[in-house]
């Protein structure tokens, strides 16, 4: 059985893109290197790095991004970390054939569902199952069932990487 998205998974901005690859959200330069095993995630196109890219590890801090668009306030839950992007402009993601991107069934992640002023209100650990989209829809509808939730920030357990957002529909 095959299942599609129905939540649209929203990759780094390309304004915020151009302005990562000269610094970063931890005032870093940017520090673009060639990737020759690849296989990290790709934060710009939702897809794992291919080797022999040319890419860069820099400090993102999604929730303050979108809170400058925004006026939201999100005070001491704004955080940063790290994301591979490309250290060139780049085509951003393809058409994702319905799946969510960095789906590996069994894999854990965390969804944290902020509101409107840009506070947590609530987060889920999901543990990826088989098929992954029923997973995550059946996740990001329980989070959008609260009127409050404005968005939801899908991070890995592991390292606390950013991997996408979804935006209330």
């Amino acid at each position: 059985m095959t299942t599609t998205t129905t939540y649209a998974p929203l990759p780094i901005t390309p304004t915020a893109l151009k302005a990562l690859r000269v610094t970063d959200d931890a005032g870093n330069p940017c520090r673009p290197y060639v990737d020759e095993e690849g296989g990290d995630p790709l934060r710009c196109c939702l897809r794992p790095v291919a080797p022999g890219e040319r890419v860069a590890l820099v400090s993102y801090a999604p929730l303050r991004r979108w809170a400058l668009r925004t006026g939201a306030t999100p005070g001491a839950y704004d955080e940063q970390g790290p994301v591979f992007i490309h250290a060139d402009d780049c085509e951003g993601p393809a058409p994702s054939g319905g799946q969510y991107p960095f789906a590996r069934p069994g894999s854990l992640r965390t969804l944290r569902r902020y509101s409107a002023e840009g506070r947590i209100v609530g987060g889920r650990l999901l543990e990826i199952p088989d098929p992954a989209a029923e997973g995550f829809d059946t996740a990001f509808a329980e989070a959008f069932a609260d009127p409050e939730v404005a968005l939801v920030h899908v991070r890995a357990v592991e390292y606390g990487c950013f991997h996408f957002e979804v935006r209330r529909p």
